[in-house]
């Protein structure tokens, strides 16, 4: 009878080539599909080696098999690997920027966030003026509305100003508040949160002992405990709102003068 070639360990070709009889005796050995080689040595053929396998020139192409591979967009791109569109970081939420800044695509997964004018900050946070920030943040806008109906204009200029501002619960509930406006001194107890002709921040009121407010009368400093404490009263408890014409402190009550 005719010698099988292939008839044991798989005619010597490789275990992944096939093995296939020819003229008795003799046997060609083919590479397995996804396998390239002499049939004795097949190697797994990577389909990304050439042309990125298909993939789009900004996916990244993963061998998955023989032959096997798939695409995936890189980082800032979107699509379905063969083909891959920019996506504008800006496009979305600004870009995580400021809503008073201006986004810029700068390269591919960068942007840069730039406060708009009449604002400052690092792009990521912006802040206006002394109006627009008391206003802003419900700690002090009650402050802002006793300026506004006293119609106190001070804080309108371009300073710099340093305010000390009783958070708003506080000029809520101190039964006092209703009592100055009867008689009309609010105006007075509400210029004495305020230091013109200064952007003094936390740092700076731990050098000095006794400031002048707009009302006339010195706001004595102290520093027990590494805080930081005014006419031996009033705790500052938010510090370092920097704003475009001076700085806002937030106090725990409110300076009488």
């Amino acid at each position: 009878a005719a010698i099988d070639a292939c008839k044991t360990s798989n005619g010597g070709c490789s275990a992944k080539a096939e093995c296939r009889r020819t003229t008795p005796g003799n046997r060609a050995c083919i590479c397995n599909a996804g396998y390239t080689g002499d049939g004795i040595v097949c190697i797994e053929i990577n389909p990304c080696l050439e042309n990125n396998g298909g993939c789009d020139r900004n996916a990244e192409c993963t061998q998955i098999g023989p032959n096997q591979a798939v695409c995936n967009c890189l980082k800032g791109y979107s699509g379905d690997g063969k083909r891959c569109t920019y996506i504008s970081l800006c496009s979305q939420n600004n870009g995580g920027c400021s809503e008073f800044a201006i986004c810029n695509d700068t390269e591919l997964t960068e942007r840069t966030c730039t406060c708009r004018e009449n604002y400052i900050g690092d792009g990521f946070h912006c802040r206006g003026n002394i109006a627009q920030e008391l206003l802003r943040n419900s700690n002090t806008s009650r402050f802002y509305f006793h300026l506004e109906a006293l119609s106190i204009k001070d804080i309108a200029g371009p300073g710099p100003f340093t305010l000390f501002v009783p958070r708003t619960d506080i000029l809520n509930s101190d039964p006092r508040v209703n009592n100055w406006i009867a008689r009309g001194v609010m105006a007075q107890v509400m210029r004495y949160h305020i230091v013109g002709c200064a952007s003094l921040l936390y740092h700076d009121l731990t050098t000095v002992t006794n400031i002048t407010s707009l009302h006339g009368d010195p706001i004595h400093i102290s520093h027990p405990q590494n805080s930081l404490v005014l006419n031996n009263k009033a705790e500052v408890i938010l510090r370092d709102t920097v704003v475009t014409n001076g700085v806002i402190h937030v106090i725990n009550q409110i300076l009488v003068p």
